[in-house]
C-alpha cells in the first residue's frame, strides 16, 4: 500500500503574512548554559541516551570582508531542555565530538553544510546522523526553505532574529540570547516532528 501525503500546507509565505504572525515564546522550557568540561560531560551523558536532538550553532558575526570567526555556540535540545554549549571558551569537547559524530543519534537542523564547516575549525571529526531540514521539508509542499518560514507556515508563530547578528563570544551571554539560540534548536525538532510521518 502506497502511503499518500494527507496534509497539505501553504508552500510559502511571504515576509508581510510572517511579521502580522505572533511571536514564538518558550516559556516553560528549560535552558542550560555548558561552560565548562565537567558541565559538558554531565550534560552529554544525558545527551547520549536521546534518541533525537534539535541542532543548531552560532557564530561571532564578522563585518570585514574575507574574514570569518570560529563557531562560538553549539545548541542542542532535547524535550524542554536545551544545552547551550559554549564552545569559544571550552572548545569542543570530546564528550560533545562524542554526540555529533554518533550515527545512533538524530540530530535536525538547517543549512549544515555551514554549520559542519564552522566546527570544523575548532576540530576535525566526521558529523553523522544529522538530517537537513531543507533537504526534505519540499516532501511536504513546502517551498521556503529559512526557518523562519517552516515554522511560521506549519505553527503559525514567528520566530523573531533580532538576535542573529549579536556578540556570541561575549563574557555572558543574555536571557535574549540565550532564549534565541535555544529556539532555534527546539524549533529544528517541532518541525521535524509535524511533518516526518509524511515523509
Amino acid at each position: 500500500m502506497t502511503k499518500t501525503m494527507t496534509t497539505t500546507y501553504q508552500s510559502t509565505i511571504t515576509k508581510e503574512e510572517l511579521n502580522a504572525l505572533p511571536q514564538l515564546v518558550y516559556e516553560s522550557r528549560n535552558i542550560i548554559i555548558v561552560d565548562t568540561l565537567e558541565k559538558s560531560d554531565k550534560a552529554c551523558e544525558y545527551l547520549e541516551k536521546c534518541k533525537i536532538l534539535g541542532f543548531d550553532t552560532e557564530t561571532k558575526p564578522t563585518f570585514a570582508r574575507g574574514v570569518t570567526n570560529k563557531v562560538a555556540l553549539i545548541q542542542l535540545s532535547a524535550g524542554d531542555t536545551c544545552w547551550l554549549f559554549r564552545v569559544n571558551i571550552i572548545g569542543i569537547p570530546l564528550s560533545l565530538a562524542r554526540i555529533i559524530s554518533n550515527k545512533n543519534i538524530l540530530k535536525v537542523g538547517l543549512s549544515l553544510r555551514d554549520d559542519y564547516r564552522s566546527m570544523a575549525k575548532r576540530m576535525k571529526m566526521v558529523p553523522q546522523g544529522f538530517i537537513d531540514l531543507q533537504s526534505v521539508i519540499k516532501n511536504v509542499g513546502i517551498e521556503d526553505l529559512s526557518l523562519q518560514k517552516m515554522y511560521g507556515i506549519l505553527f503559525e508563530k514567528k520566530i523573531s532574529k533580532s538576535q542573529r547578528l549579536t556578540n556570541w563570544e561575549a563574557p555572558y551571554l543574555t536571557e535574549k540570547q540565550q532564549m534565541y539560540a535555544a529556539i532555534d534548536a527546539w524549533a529544528c525538532v517541532d518541525i521535524y516532528n509535524k511533518i516526518k510521518d509524511e515523509l
